[in-house]
């Protein structure tokens, strides 16, 4: 059976959510995304650490994988072996702590807005790439997408699967893996 959310990743941004958020992370998990990002990154890590276990229990029970957000010493207490970066976390790392990264998380995630950063991410282990802003969003307000050919270059160079955010929505989604990208 086809599932249109298979190729979609959610990230999460709680303070958009009218109600519970962990009851809409139910409803969105059951869906079977092919992952859930958890941004949330106005939170203390005390916050965070309490919202992740719950979340990430979501995740399990329909076997959805959860990246947590730069928050790496979390993930590794949780348990979590998925973790998303950005590109000025990454390059702020240890050779050691970059080798550490990689030996504890079986998925590495990483935004990328450019192509020197897209080498930078494969380089430092990334699994998949978060690629944007491809169309104008609410939440950017004022940035220019950068496009399907944007997402065409990036795809035909990037040996790991790139998901492309940024306005995307269930109309985009065949536009954007049109141009090469996972989802």
């Amino acid at each position: 059976m086809y599932n249109p959310y298979e190729h979609a990743i959610v990230i999460t941004n709680r303070t958009l959510v009218q109600g519970s958020f962990l009851e809409q992370m139910e409803k969105v998990v059951c869906l079977h995304p092919q992952g859930v990002i958890l941004r949330e990154r106005d939170l203390s890590d005390e916050e965070y650490e309490a919202l992740a276990e719950k979340v990430l229990g979501i995740c399990a029970r329909e076997k959805v994988s959860c990246f947590l957000h730069s928050r790496i010493s979390i993930a590794r207490r949780l348990g979590c072996t998925d973790i998303h970066l950005s590109i000025p976390y990454v390059q702020s790392m240890s050779e050691t702590e970059r080798e550490e990264l990689r030996r504890n998380f079986a998925q590495v995630s990483i935004s990328c807005h450019s192509m020197e950063d897209m080498n930078i991410a494969v380089k430092n282990g990334a699994t998949q790439i978060i690629l944007g802003t491809i169309f104008e969003t609410e939440c950017k307000k004022g940035l220019k997408g950068k496009g399907l050919g944007f997402v065409t270059e990036i795809c035909k160079a990037c040996p790991v699967p790139v998901y492309a955010i940024g306005g995307i929505n269930m109309e985009r989604l065949p536009q954007v893996m049109k141009a090469g990208a996972a989802g």
